[in-house]
């Protein structure tokens, strides 16, 4: 294989080639970029895979501050969803590994949540981070991000052409070539990285798998609002009448945006309400509507997926990057020499990240809100399959990593261990009999592992997030974090 082309600039586009180049640095990686399609621009927000990328890639992270105008992310808060308001946040400890992960499930759920209540890091909700734990997230202006990976792109020899592809012709290989108005180009390998369009795949014969029988939201407004004196560390998910808005804070600003079923409300009465909550005026930077599901096969013949191209569920725990860092993975694992099993094999793996990622999100809305008709609605929707048979084990047992059957899922037990338990889902009981099940000496380790965090915490040098973001943007990080 000499050549592979991917056609789209977007984030999933820059993203597969530049972690495709850094596996075959001998292949010549291009990237046709489109003027006319632009990025969608929504999405601000990552999943802990960021950073597993730009360590991959050696991307220095001082820099990516600098350039992204991004801010540290340790979870999502969700406000509104449940009578107590819940933070998913998972500490970069959580994949120790100790008697199936039993001290660091139990070191959460009884030492701190069932004896106290409370989160060691509460103090995230005043807006402060400190040197005992390094987010591993990451807030950014998806238009920056968008430069900056264009400019690594360059750096490492990945050539980005401003084209538009107007015609693709297929073979019995999968796609022959790629036209557009003076232009023709071919590959060994293509990537389709064009978004909701989906050019290429939907040529080898890709069909849709719509997920609105689960995800029924369908429509988004996204609008920025003004910079504050300070940045909560955190993206903020609040339940509205007819969906959920989410607030991100990045450098300079807020990202911010409406997500709701329009058949409750159109996008006026999303902005109205929206302003309502806000106390001032909004304009609306994008309006898109969209239906949640997924390609029922995401590599065929000469060609694979990465993106939207791939699935779009909805912005509910910033699940697309993450799935187009874990695809392209999985797809460069095997590219080399593949046949008709190693693409059997992907999108087996693609089938197993999907089914994941619609579980941990629907997972979200099993809670009892029923104060306007969509979550009336809500409610009486059925669980997949597959979500509802790990419920029911878990109402004997908490999650466990060998639960998940893929090691490039985007959530495994130590995310639904505290998602359960912010909804209220966790069997207490049970959990505190398996616990007890435990030699002494075992709780006594998870009780000694708590109170040292606690320790480490009392004498933490504790930053607000804005001024520690600020200092980082100087080359001036206060703290010995890896950047």
């Amino acid at each position: 294989m000499k050549n592979i082309i991917i056609v789209g600039g977007g984030t999933a586009g820059l993203i597969s080639a530049l972690i495709i180049k850094r596996r075959f640095d001998k292949i010549n990686i291009k990237v046709i970029k489109s003027k006319e399609l632009g990025i969608i621009g929504v999405g601000e927000s990552s999943t802990e895979h960021w950073t597993d990328f730009t360590r991959y890639l050696g991307f220095n992270k001082t820099e990516i501050f600098q350039k992204t105008d991004c801010t540290y992310k340790t979870g999502v808060y969700f406000k509104n969803w449940t009578p107590k308001d819940y933070m998913h946040v998972v500490e970069g400890n959580f994949h120790d590994v100790f008697m199936g992960q039993a001290k660091v499930a139990f070191n959460h759920i009884i030492n701190k949540y069932l004896n106290s209540g409370v989160l060691i890091h509460d103090s995230w909700k005043d807006n402060s981070l400190d040197n005992t734990f390094v987010p591993n997230q990451m807030h950014f202006n998806t238009f920056k991000l968008n430069e900056y990976l264009l400019e690594k792109c360059k750096v490492m020899n990945v050539e980005v052409i401003e084209d538009t592809i107007e015609e693709v012709t297929t073979s019995e290989k999968g796609i022959d070539s790629l036209k557009s108005k003076t232009n023709v180009y071919q590959a060994d390998f293509y990537v389709d990285s064009t978004g909701f369009k989906r050019l290429l795949i939907n040529k080898l014969g890709a069909k849709w798998i719509p997920f609105d029988k689960y995800l029924t939201v369908n429509h988004a407004i996204a609008f920025p609002t003004g910079d504050t004196e300070e940045y909560p560390p955190y993206t903020q998910s609040i339940a509205m009448n007819a969906g959920w808005m989410w607030r991100i804070p990045v450098w300079g600003r807020w990202g911010n945006g409406y997500v709701f079923n329009d058949n409750f409300i159109n996008a006026d009465e999303a902005k109205k309400e929206a302003e309502a909550y806000l106390g001032h005026s909004i304009e609306i930077a994008k309006d898109i509507k969209f239906q949640s599901g997924r390609i029922d096969k995401m590599w065929i013949k000469n060609c694979a997926t990465s993106g939207l191209s791939s699935s779009f569920l909805e912005p509910l725990e910033a699940t697309s990057i993450g799935t187009a860092i874990q695809q392209t993975y999985v797809l460069i694992n095997n590219l080399i020499n593949y046949n008709q099993s190693s693409i059997d094999f992907y999108n087996q793996e693609m089938d197993t990240i999907h089914q994941n990622m619609l579980d941990f999100v629907f997972l979200s809305y099993m809670v009892k809100k029923d104060n306007t008709d969509f979550w009336k609605m809500v409610n009486k929707l059925k669980a997949p399959d597959s979500l509802l048979f790990n419920l029911e084990r878990w109402k004997a047992r908490l999650p466990i990593r060998s639960d998940f059957k893929s090691d490039y899922c985007l959530f495994f037990d130590s995310n639904y261990i505290v998602k359960l338990f912010g909804l209220n889902l966790l069997n207490l009981n049970s959990v505190k009999e398996e616990y007890n099940s435990y030699l002494d000496n075992f709780k006594g380790e998870f009780a000694a592992y708590t109170e040292s965090k606690i320790a480490a915490r009392r004498v933490a040098s504790v930053f607000k997030n804005k001024e520690l973001v600020s200092k980082i943007r100087q080359n001036q990080c206060p703290v010995s974090w890896p950047l």
